[in-house]
C-alpha cells in the first residue's frame, strides 16, 4: 500500500521560514509527478505546488515568489521551502501525487500543521 508521510510543520512568526517534507513509500516515485496542497479550517483543499517527473514547477498564485517545491527521487522525498510566511498560509500541508501533472492517486496521509501566527 503507498504510503506518504509528511512532516516539518510547526508554529511560527509571521515572515518566518519552514520546510516541508513528503517521504514516499511502496510505489516507484521517479515517474509521478508531485504536489503539496492546504487545507485551511472551513476551507476546501487547495493546490499550492506541482512538481512534474521532470522537476518544471507551477505555484498558487499566493505564494508564487515565497514558497519552492522540489523532489529528491533517490530519498522519495518532496519537500516544500516555505519563506515570508503569513497568517493566510496556516493549513494543514499534504502531499500527493500522479502520473499526470495535479492528479491525486493516493491516498491522503496525516498531513502537518503549519501555524502562523505572533
Amino acid at each position: 500500500q503507498v504510503q506518504l508521510v509528511e512532516s516539518g510543520g510547526g508554529l511560527v512568526q509571521p515572515g518566518g521560514s519552514l520546510r516541508l517534507s513528503c517521504v514516499a513509500s511502496r510505489f516507484i516515485f521517479a515517474i509521478y509527478a508531485m504536489g503539496w496542497y492546504r487545507q485551511a479550517p472551513g476551507k476546501q483543499r487547495e493546490l499550492v505546488a506541482t512538481i512534474t517527473q521532470g522537476s518544471t514547477t507551477k505555484y498558487l498564485d499566493s505564494v508564487k515568489g515565497r514558497f519552492t517545491i522540489s523532489r529528491d527521487n533517490a530519498k522519495k522525498t518532496v519537500y516544500l521551502q516555505m519563506n515570508s510566511l503569513k497568517p493566510d498560509d496556516t493549513a494543514v500541508y499534504y502531499c500527493n501525487g500522479g502520473l499526470k501533472t495535479d492528479a491525486t492517486e493516493f491516498d491522503w496521509g496525516q498531513g502537518t500543521q503549519v501555524t502562523v501566527s505572533s
